[in-house]
């Protein structure tokens, strides 16, 4: 491979990949010999240009500078004192991710044989191998539906108790009989007028036949499961459900949406169906029409705790919806907070509707509303979100839908990697998954300008626009906000901005909008609800 050593206006980029240019061989001609050696001389005292290409090749110890360094390796190599030069032992450069998106709101993960799936509101599912490609496979509530043929006729009890032509959010699990049960629900829309019911196939993408409704709701002046007269304050809206089995082998639901709160109901994993006797089940929080919903629960074996995702606020552009968190050591709580609340405590006030205030103080904001400002990247009320632990990879997931700025309602899966902090809380990577895996990075590479976000505890519609922040090489941050740093361990960072601690880690991430590999930390707030994000700029 021959490349012209002159940079000039008519110098083009090699067709090939900087991978395939032999460090040390700047003219290109396939030796490494004193001609190039002079060739870096000639540039270092300034009496020649080099093309990028003839740059990488002459970047001989890889630190993406040309500089006397490498001038004097290159010379040791030619001396016969070293055999080969210092960036032929740096790991190749990460691979730039590509991604193909789709549409499913609320999505599920179920992985199964390699590959995961999502299921979602409408009957919407997708799936995909590595969490960026993404192929749909069912969109809407049809009898054409892959999932649920016939679906109207399959489901007609639930369609004519929630009086609605469409489906809310899903969710499937694999049985101990190795077949697929998906809890599927329905609701009125504007009143907790809902089945959830359960249909079982044995594949996870159908077709399912339906086992029945498993808790209707919504029945006004007449008793509910529980067997009392149903009161939408206090008994639940049925639906979001999420089956998951604990660390001992036992199977839960958790399921709920507005109106009384979000419960949970120990089931039979030999039929899918709760143990007769609970009723509604166990009360974890919310009520009086509180905006909460979307509960999903997640068991980390690195901190020993359960982790219960929520929903807060409105699912449209305008609802302000957020990502929020709880633990416990046990599947049906008590939950508590990043501040020390108790859960059981979140709720409306009595007498109200949407009463967003009173239950802001609430569970650790994880992603709300927020824009990039140098790249653009943001999202507008991400949530419903699902999670998932690979223990093959030792990776966590957070899979969610987000609409955009500036874009309506359109709305897309999105996936972010997760990491458990010092204090056992997760927290979330600011960028999308590219594939990466988390390493051991240095203060010289984390020292620089960044675009901070702080997500807040509130519930709103408002975008928050990142600033610039810097975080300087002795250890103090100024620009936006003042503080300090310091790195922990391989990856745990620990900031103090503005006199608030905060316990996270740091990630190098595809930054798609500035599109380049970024230094990006996320961390949470120790003993307060709100996480903050940085990516770096310069």
């Amino acid at each position: 491979m021959n490349f012209s050593l002159e940079a000039d206006a008519s110098s083009a980029s090699a067709p090939e990949s900087y991978n395939t240019i032999k460090y040390g061989d700047v003219d290109g001609d396939g030796q490494i010999n004193s001609i190039d050696f002079a060739h870096i001389k000639k540039y270092l005292l300034g009496y020649s240009t080099l093309t990028d290409e003839a740059l990488k090749a002459a970047d001989v110890n890889g630190d993406d500078v040309v500089d006397s360094i490498d001038y004097a390796i290159h010379k040791q190599f030619l001396l016969g004192i070293i055999s080969e030069f210092p960036a032929d032992k740096l790991p190749p450069p990460p691979v730039i991710p590509t991604f193909k998106d789709v549409t499913v709101h609320d999505p599920s993960v179920i992985k199964t044989n390699g590959t995961y799936y999502v299921i979602g509101s409408h009957l919407a599912s997708a799936k995909t191998n590595d969490l960026m490609q993404w192929q749909q496979i069912s969109s809407s509530v049809s009898n054409s539906n892959p999932l649920i043929p016939n679906v109207f006729t399959e489901l007609k009890q639930s369609f004519d108790w929630a009086q609605t032509q469409t489906m809310w959010a899903g969710d499937i699990i694999q049985l101990q009989d190795g077949k697929y049960y998906m809890y599927y629900c329905l609701c009125k829309g504007d009143s907790p007028r809902s089945t959830l019911g359960l249909a079982v196939s044995n594949s996870v993408t159908g077709p399912y036949k339906d086992v029945g409704i498993l808790l209707k709701s919504g029945m006004w002046n007449q008793p509910g499961e529980g067997g009392t007269i149903y009161d939408a304050t206090k008994d639940p809206n049925t639906v979001d459900p999420h089956t998951f089995f604990d660390k001992n082998g036992n199977l839960w639901m958790v399921y709920g949406s507005y109106s009384g709160g979000i419960f949970i109901l120990k089931m039979d994993p030999k039929t899918g169906k709760p143990y007769s006797g609970q009723g509604y089940g166990k009360k974890l929080l919310g009520g009086n029409h509180s905006r909460i919903e979307a509960p999903y629960i997640l068991y980390s074996p690195q901190s020993d705790y359960y982790y219960l995702f929520l929903s807060f606020g409105g699912l449209d552009s305008t609802g302000g919806y957020n990502i929020r968190v709880a633990r416990s050591k046990n599947p049906d709580g008590p939950y508590v907070d990043a501040a020390g609340k108790n859960m059981i405590d979140c709720r409306g006030a009595v007498g109200t509707t949407f009463d967003d205030k009173s239950i802001e103080p609430f569970g650790l904001k994880l992603m709300g509303n927020f824009k990039f400002a140098e790249s653009g990247v943001g999202y507008v009320s991400p949530g419903h979100n699902s999670a998932y632990y690979d223990e093959e990879t030792n990776k966590y997931y957070l899979i969610f839908h987000t609409r955009f700025p500036g874009q309506g309602e359109m709305h897309q899966v999105r996936v972010h990697q997760m990491f458990i902090n010092e204090d056992g809380w997760p927290v979330v990577a600011p960028h999308r998954y590219g594939g990466e895996t988390i390493t051991k990075y240095s203060a010289e590479e984390v020292s620089g300008e960044y675009a901070y976000i702080n997500h807040g505890k509130d519930i709103s519609a408002n975008i928050k626009n990142s600033v610039k922040i810097t975080l300087n090489r002795d250890g103090t941050i100024s620009g936006s906000v003042n503080g300090k740093w310091q790195l922990s361990g391989k990856n745990d960072i620990i900031l103090t901005v503005n006199g608030v601690n905060y316990a996270g880690v740091v990630l190098k991430q595809w930054d798609s909008g500035l599109n380049k590999f970024v230094i990006t930390f996320s961390a949470i707030a120790k003993n307060d609800n709100a996480s903050i994000w940085g990516s770096k700029i310069n």
